[in-house]
């Protein structure tokens, strides 16, 4: 079964850090862009951050950019997204989706030929 599996959610406090990873079942990932993508309560699901095949070239939101960083380790089959200066809005379930591609292209959700369930983050005091 071809899936992808995020983890590593959970509740942290403004201003906390959270890793979250990636993990592809069933097929290897080194010829797949990987992007993350969120979805606060009562909002779009919107493009957070992107990485090339090869990892070379990253891309990341306004919103979070300086804040969070997208790396990959193909030997392990697992892409990451670093948190860190978390805040309120950034609560929301977090999705990894992949795509055939050397570079990040964007955020066009029919681009993406697989997603992960989601796990939840929740940033709050």
């Amino acid at each position: 079964q071809l899936q992808l599996v995020e983890s590593g959610g959970g509740l942290v406090q403004p201003g906390g850090s959270l890793r979250l990873s990636c993990a592809a079942s069933g097929f290897t990932l080194d010829y797949y862009v990987i992007a993350w993508f969120r979805q606060a309560p009562g909002k779009e699901r919107e493009g957070v951050s992107c990485i090339s095949r090869s990892g070379d070239s990253t891309k990341y939101a306004d919103s979070v950019k300086g804040r969070f960083t997208v790396s990959r380790d193909n030997a392990k089959n697992t892409v990451y997204l670093q948190m860190n200066s978390l805040k309120p809005e950034d609560t929301a379930v977090y999705y990894c989706a992949a795509a055939v591609n050397y570079y990040c292209s964007g955020y066009v959700e029919g681009v993406y030929d697989y997603w992960g369930q989601g796990t939840q983050v929740t940033v709050s005091s």
